[in-house]
């Protein structure tokens, strides 16, 4: 009876953490996504400069790669809740701020790019702490349902974020919209506050910043499943780079300018990622996770040599609604096995070498596949990506790393101390940050 009441007590315990931290993240992320769009547009109708948008990228995505070699070492040092809390904070100062110099007539682009950088470098810290916290809160056998909701919440972010977006830009200043990502950090640090979040123990001596480092890079370089990921992602990442960023382009080339086109092809891709997430939620942990990634990596292989080939708007649209649903299919359960599989004191390391190939394999993609497209035909630069996705896909799952590698994910399953669900004592204390 105790046992059985100490089950309900744990139950409720990390689904309300698990609900307070994903809604924390949620409301922040809208205020974001608010900025991201708004800047973006601001860039183009004020400049109508193409160089101005390539820098605008630059720095939105150089600085977190950067930083994610520091912050995942941080996110083993400290306490992760703080470091959330933390970059949130200063990545709002820097929104304040630079709502405060426009508001005061200053509208520097070299304003909006240095701020850019800040919210960039905020992002270096705050996405490997966040994929390091998940598994302290959620129990281990949940973490593939709870990621799917995660990925669902995002897909949501994009569908609603563009529209108010838009309403807001047309009816309000700059600096208001950037008031209202301020807004949402403060409101989603407030919800963060209530989630107790340990410090993680350590199994190794603490030793010096640089040390945590190293043995970073030689456990990634020892763990032959952590290595594997980090060259299927950043492979994938270099080739999805011309699905990702040149569809606009062929939609204009190919069947019109009309902005519903452009807006219909967000919404497919958007609503594709949608029904995935909420699918791996509900039925992901009945499907083998081998299935799962071999199967969406072919499939986005084969999507994408059908975008480049879409005779008409409508089957294009089609594709790229698929390839909404392929994207989550992939990344969810092979983030899943990193959190379920890596020691809790070397999670945040991972996950910053993760974000670091993340954020550098598009932006150098976008540097070959987009000089091509103003060479060849930008169906031909879709299709040839395809291609090149299935040359990887052939490396990463026939070659014998790529064998051991899907053997462990096949071997591997939380256990059943993992799979207990976090102690009602995490509610009780909270013990201060590393000083």
């Amino acid at each position: 009876m105790v046992s059985e009441m100490f089950a309900a007590v744990s139950e409720r315990s990390w689904v309300r953490n698990t609900t307070l931290f994903l809604a924390g993240q949620t409301v922040s992320l809208f205020g974001s996504s608010l900025v991201q769009y708004a800047v973006i547009w601001y860039l183009t109708l004020t400049t109508k400069d193409g160089t101005v948008l390539a820098l605008s990228m630059v720095f939105a995505f150089v600085p977190q790669a950067i930083v994610s070699i520091f912050g995942g070492v941080w996110a083993d040092r400290h306490n992760r809740k703080f470091l959330i809390m933390g970059s949130d904070a200063a990545i709002a100062a820097a929104t304040l701020a630079l709502a405060l110099f426009m508001i005061n007539g200053y509208t520097s682009v070299g304003l909006i790019f240095a701020a850019l950088a800040v919210r960039s470098a905020g992002a270096g810290i705050q996405t490997p702490a966040v994929s390091a916290a998940l598994p302290q809160i959620v129990p281990a056998d949940k973490l593939l349902r709870v990621n799917g909701i995660n990925s669902t919440i995002q897909s949501a972010m994009m569908l609603i974020a563009p529209p108010i977006a838009a309403v807001l830009y047309a009816s309000f200043t700059m600096p208001t919209i950037f008031l209202i990502d301020v807004t949402t950090a403060i409101i989603g640090i407030g919800i963060l506050a209530f989630v107790p979040l340990r410090m993680v123990e350590r199994t190794e001596e603490r030793v010096g910043y640089f040390d945590d480092l190293k043995d970073g890079v030689k456990y990634i370089g020892s763990h032959t499943y952590v290595k594997w990921v980090l060259y299927l992602f950043g492979g994938l990442m270099l080739m999805v780079s011309a699905p990702a960023m040149l569809t606009p382009l062929m939609v204009v080339r190919n069947f019109g300018e009309e902005v519903w086109k452009l807006t219909a092809l967000e919404l497919a891709f958007s609503i594709g990622m949608l029904i995935s997430g909420a699918l791996i939620a509900s039925v992901g942990d009945k499907v083998q996770r081998t299935t799962l990634i071999v199967g969406a990596t072919v499939v986005l292989a084969v999507l994408t040599i059908g975008l480049g080939l879409s005779p008409t708007l409508w089957v294009f649209l089609l594709m790229m609604f698929f390839t909404g649903l392929a994207v989550p299919a992939f990344s969810t359960p092979i983030i899943t096995v990193l959190q379920e599989s890596v020691e809790p004191d070397r999670l945040g390391r991972v996950f910053g070498f993760v974000g670091i190939v993340s954020a550098v394999g598009m932006p150098i993609g976008l540097l070959v596949f987009g000089p091509l497209a103003n060479v060849i035909a930008v169906d031909t630069v879709i299709v040839i990506s395809g291609v090149l996705m299935f040359g990887i896909a052939a490396l990463a799952f026939l070659t014998a790393t790529g064998k051991e590698a899907l053997a462990y994910i096949k071997a591997h399953r939380p256990d059943a101390a993992a799979e207990q669900a976090p102690s009602d004592a995490d509610d009780v204390a909270e013990p201060a940050a590393e000083g």
